[in-house]
């Protein structure tokens, strides 16, 4: 709600919306924004509440030349408006006013007044940008990849690579590996990182509203509908992030299509089209390569997408950035707690193959921290699909002192009834003779930890 002042008419109160009330609103947004670390999204912020408190279709802010405030040559009724002000970051402020609307006296001061103000959003976006991109410091966790394994060094060199270009980037990777992760890290490397970053996951747009929620819609093209700028204009300057770009429908790609090929958008209701200047970031968890083969997908499309593959590597084809991944997480998620992890339990969480790659990890260790009774986390503080083979097969032994022969044979038992009493399968997986088998059968006697066995 913005800030107003109530004056007494002595027939009505009258509710008085100040310039300089509408100002305190707008700057304290942005202060909002600054003090919660929210930088990525500053620029963001500042556009909607200048749009919000001055009543305007739609607004833009843009690192400009240090030009002189003229207002002589605005133009003041329905038109698009641009103010700009020199600064240590200069700002051009954009501003299209909505149909039929007059921009009067006090709507003037105030856009004056934010403009002032938008060469200080610009700076701070400026100082917070990373530094130094020259030389590879904004790796690993710093950037939210973790991992020091040949794979992700390769990963990072990809990256890299394709953050010095302009050409469009197709990201392919299984679900929960980080695939957004990598689009923001090419996005902040890129000469675009000072501009947006929109992601759209495209699993969850409906294909009726599609062209409104990309492409933006006119106010009053339809009764109770007001006018916004789709996600291909709020990423003007910036970066556009097309999650599960697969799951759109044959509609939908065709829509697509026509607007990557000349980086144009027509607004719903509208007559005539946008140019925007995007790059175009688009990831998948499911082979396009092979979509285009079995017909479910354009292979125009995808050629337009696939300009630059990077693949990002689940988390089993890396095991050893698993550590590193755990220390992250625990002083991600610990909370000021000082938690270490005891050997079993990080060998349990080594073996696993881990299906949902890293976001799998990033529960288990924070059901671990929840579940902690002491600063180190035990086996048994993990899911229990990850550590079934451990809990089967360490902690029987450990419960009743076993020694190295005794388990030896146990564990024989263990696999023997896994292979359905095939003692050449069981063989085969333990790497034995089948005398060497028939040996440790005897060191080990079924007990009640192993109910069923032999």
């Amino acid at each position: 709600m913005l800030p107003a002042k109530v004056r007494n008419t002595g027939e009505a109160s009258v509710v008085v919306r100040e310039p300089r009330d509408r100002l305190a609103a707008l700057v304290a947004a942005v202060a909002d924004a600054v003090s919660r670390g929210d930088l990525r999204d500053l620029r963001a912020t500042f556009e909607r509440g200048l749009a919000e408190v001055a009543g305007l279709q739609a607004v833009r802010l843009q690192p400009g030349r240090m030009l002189a405030l003229n207002r002589a040559s605005m133009a003041r009724e329905g038109a698009d408006v641009q103010l700009a002000v020199p600064g240590a970051a200069a700002a051009v402020l954009s501003a299209r006013a909505c149909p039929q609307s007059r921009l009067d006296e006090p709507t003037w001061r105030l856009l004056e007044a934010a403009a002032r103000l938008a060469t200080l959003v610009l700076e701070v976006e400026r100082v917070s940008a990373p530094s130094d991109r020259s030389s590879g410091a904004p790796r690993g966790p710093a950037t939210g990849l973790v991992g020091a394994s040949p794979l992700m060094a390769r990963l990072y060199d990809r990256i890299e690579r394709a953050a010095r270009t302009k050409f469009a980037v197709l990201v392919e990777g299984e679900s929960g590996v980080g695939k957004e992760l990598v689009a923001r890290q090419v996005h902040g490397l890129s000469r675009r990182a000072r501009g947006p970053f929109v992601a759209v996951n495209c699993a969850a747009l409906v294909e009726t509203l599609f062209e409104a929620e990309l492409f933006g819609i006119e106010e009053r093209t339809a009764t109770g509908v007001r006018g916004r700028r789709g996600k291909f204009e709020l990423a003007d300057g910036g970066t556009l992030f097309l999650d599960e770009i697969a799951d759109l429908s044959a509609m939908s790609q065709a829509k697509l299509l026509r607007v990557l090929q000349d980086m144009s958008v027509e607004r719903v209701g509208s007559q005539s089209a946008l140019k925007v200047d995007i790059r175009v970031i688009a990831a998948t968890n499911r082979s396009l390569h092979d979509l285009v083969e079995d017909g479910r997908f354009r292979s125009d499309l995808y050629y337009r997408l696939n300009c630059v593959e990077i693949r990002v590597p689940p988390l089993r084809e890396r095991r050893s950035d698993i550590p590193e991944l755990v220390r992250h997480f625990l002083s991600y998620h610990a909370e000021g707690r000082e938690l270490a992890v005891a050997h079993d339990a990080l060998e349990a969480l080594l073996e696993y193959d881990w299906p949902g790659n890293v976001r799998e990890l990033e529960r288990a260790i924070q059901r671990a921290v929840a579940l902690a009774e002491s600063e180190c986390i035990q086996l048994h503080d993990l899911p229990p699909k990850v550590t079934g083979g451990y809990r089967e097969v360490l902690h029987p032994s450990l419960e009743v002192g076993d020694d190295m022969r005794t388990w030896q044979g146990r564990f024989a038992r263990l696999v023997l009834s896994r292979c359905g009493n095939n003692k050449r399968e069981a063989c085969r997986i333990l790497g034995v003779s089948y005398h060497t088998l028939q040996a440790y059968l005897r060191r080990g006697g079924a007990s009640a930890f192993e109910p069923g066995l032999p």
